[in-house]
């Protein structure tokens, strides 16, 4: 029942969405060897957040032209339309695209042309976050945001930081952030994750978001949730990547519906899927099973979802009414 339902994600790193088969024949078709990326079983070997980093960094050095980049998006995408989802946002790194050889608009091209194929085949509708790597540094996020500023696509939406939440402060991305909201990009922030609520907050203080990547370490500072609910800031939480690195125990201890029940604007998606062992429809089935969420709840964040959502208000509009068609 559950796989049918309509479903809208938020928060999914594109690189990270690969699963090992297709790093495996993109790899194969571009001549690339792969030591010590898989463990026995085939899947993706790491054991904490950095080696986690290293595992992603070198899957996504398979991809290397626009067809590798249209094909992990049209695979993303209609995976995810099989299991319910009618949109779905990703990050993409600009830094990553960079490492690959190819140009900005290389890269965004080939990612947009699978998100299109992937809408004509089963009616998904995805939009692209460009985001800077918050460990490479200053430098780098603000040349993320103003090459994100000055060649648009209309699939481009967002901008965001993701990376090792514990480099560097929010305040060092200030001018990142501003140039990209002066571009009219909608603004997203990891925080909350690997550090605490006052990570949260500083993200808050200095760089103009509508929306936090996890967010969930706010739970440990309830002023800070009355502050997210009186903003009305949207967290894109992501329960099965919070359980795989350790934040919870599982999914029945995941303040996801601790934070939704005061209040506060919660999304559900998968973050990297294969890395953490989920899919956008077994975080649903976990929070039905785990956290007894029902198809009421299930609409209001769905609904949620949509109203965060980096689209235009025409988007919207059709987005929600598929929602309740």
């Amino acid at each position: 029942m559950s796989v049918l339902r309509p479903k809208v994600e938020l928060h999914c790193h594109v690189e990270g969405a690969a699963f090992p088969a297709l790093v495996q024949r993109v790899a194969a078709r571009n001549g690339i060897d792969l030591p010590g990326l898989f463990d026995a079983e085939g899947q993706f070997l790491w054991h904490d957040f950095s080696s986690f980093l290293g595992a992603y960094d070198q899957a996504s050095a398979v991809f290397r032209t626009p067809e590798d980049f249209r094909d992990l998006t049209f695979t993303h995408f209609t995976s995810i339309a099989a299991e319910g989802a009618i949109y779905g946002e990703v990050f993409i790194s600009v830094d990553h695209g960079f490492a690959s050889g190819l140009s900005y608009a290389d890269y965004v091209g080939g990612l947009a042309q699978g998100i299109l194929d992937a809408e004509a085949e089963t009616s998904i509708v995805g939009r692209m976050v460009a985001t800077g790597v918050r460990h490479f540094g200053p430098d780098r996020v603000r040349a993320a945001a103003e090459i994100a500023a000055n060649e648009p696509h209309p699939l481009v939406t967002g901008f965001g930081v993701a990376g090792d939440e514990r480099m560097h402060h929010p305040r060092d991305f200030i001018d990142a952030f501003r140039i990209a909201g002066e571009a009219g990009l909608g603004l997203t922030a990891h925080a909350g994750e690997l550090c605490g609520p006052e990570s949260v907050r500083a993200a808050l203080d200095h760089l103009n978001i509508s929306r936090i990547g996890h967010g969930v370490r706010a739970i440990e500072d309830p002023a800070l949730v009355e502050r997210i609910v009186s903003e009305g800031v949207v967290l894109e939480l992501c329960p099965g990547s919070n359980v795989a690195l350790g934040l919870y125990p599982d999914i029945a201890s995941h303040p996801f519906r601790r934070l939704m029940e005061a209040g506060v604007r919660v999304t559900v998606s998968s973050d990297d899927p294969p890395y953490f062992g989920s899919s956008i429809g077994a975080e649903y089935e976990w929070l039905e099973h785990d956290q007894q969420f029902d198809e009421a709840e299930f609409a209001q964040i769905n609904r949620t979802a949509v109203e965060a959502a980096f689209v235009d208000e025409a988007t919207r509009s059709r987005l929600l009414a598929r929602l309740t068609d």
